[in-house]
């Protein structure tokens, strides 16, 4: 998913702010089901951020545009993994490991093989 930084997204000095990096993580698992005309909640089933790894390798500024590029590494039952690159041009800026729990009537439930698929086709 490409973006651009916005002044909304950044410090008095026009870095990005460090939580804004998530936000665009999250943005780009979002967009990945909103492109095949889906939505990533379902009533009352969705994914919550069980475990997050982040590092910032490099910061961004005000009106750079951003890839963000999105890998699925594991998949269990009711969990799944995956890593979320950011770059800006061909230079990585942001990595960050991400593992998601499917939560139906909010208990973990397993993740249903069609929306398995929106992931792996990312």
């Amino acid at each position: 998913m490409r973006l651009r930084v916005y002044y909304e997204d950044t410090d008095c000095g026009g870095v990005v702010y460090h939580s804004n990096y998530i936000t665009f993580c999250e943005r780009a698992r979002s967009e990945i089901f909103f492109q095949k005309g889906l939505s990533p909640h379902k009533e009352n089933e969705f994914f919550v951020v069980k475990h997050l790894e982040a590092n910032f390798i490099k910061s961004a500024v005000f009106a750079d545009v951003l890839d963000v590029k999105t890998s699925l590494t594991r998949v269990k039952n009711a969990s799944l993994s995956m890593t979320q690159d950011i770059y800006r041009a061909d230079e990585l800026i942001f990595q960050a490991v991400v593992k998601l729990a499917y939560v139906k009537n909010g208990k973990p439930s397993k993740i249903p093989a069609d929306i398995l698929e929106v992931f792996r086709d990312a």
